[in-house]
């Protein structure tokens, strides 16, 4: 049976940073590929959400009524994550932490993670320091923990930068093990180069 990875979205998503981990978890890495995972969208409420790309998505689950059985939760990027419903994900993430669940956050969600104390004793990255510091402030103790990469990978953490999106997808593929690494680094080097060698 397959499991859920729930991709939780706000108004003003970046809906290109969901792209590749979504279909990559979704149908798989290649044709023919096993596909052990399932993706589900999670907003504040059933009501439509409006990506920045103007993508209108109806949500499988709101935070009322997600599921506690899912393998991991991903965090996708945009310009709401300082907003009121972005508070209400707080609850949502510390239970998957507690659970030691996959958590991913790509650019202003990796900010929302760091802002709430969940990059404090991983390795992790995001949309510069300065904007991790600024976000996090005193609650963020973890400088040294910065790594000035695409995405990083550190326990089941995975954060990235708002142009990182096809290294998030590897990260997480990684770290649920939806294919042998071979075949997940054969993925992400034709999605990054394509035929190009």
């Amino acid at each position: 049976m397959k499991q859920e990875v729930l991709f939780i979205i706000l108004n003003e998503y970046a809906d290109w940073e969901s792209a590749f981990v979504a279909a990559s978890f979704h149908s798989g890495l290649m044709p023919g590929s096993e596909i052990k995972y399932v993706v589900k969208t999670v907003a504040p409420t059933l009501d439509p959400v409006c990506s920045l790309g103007g993508f209108r998505t109806l949500p499988d689950y709101s935070f009322d009524n997600l599921p506690s059985d899912y393998a991991a939760l991903v965090l996708i990027g945009g310009m709401q994550w300082q907003s009121p419903e972005a508070e209400r994900v707080f609850p949502i993430v510390q239970n998957a932490f507690e659970k030691g669940k996959v958590i991913g956050g790509i650019c202003n969600a990796a900010s929302f993670l760091c802002a709430h104390g969940f990059l404090n004793n991983v390795k992790h990255t995001g949309n510069t320091l300065a904007v991790l510091k600024q976000w996090g402030g005193e609650r963020y103790t973890n400088e040294d923990g910065y790594l000035e990469k695409q995405a990083v990978g550190d326990k089941n953490i995975v954060t990235a930068n708002g142009t990182g999106y096809l290294e998030f997808t590897r990260e997480l593929l990684l770290a649920l093990k939806a294919d042998t690494e071979e075949k997940i680094e054969a993925f992400y080097d034709f999605s990054k180069n394509g035929l190009v060698r």
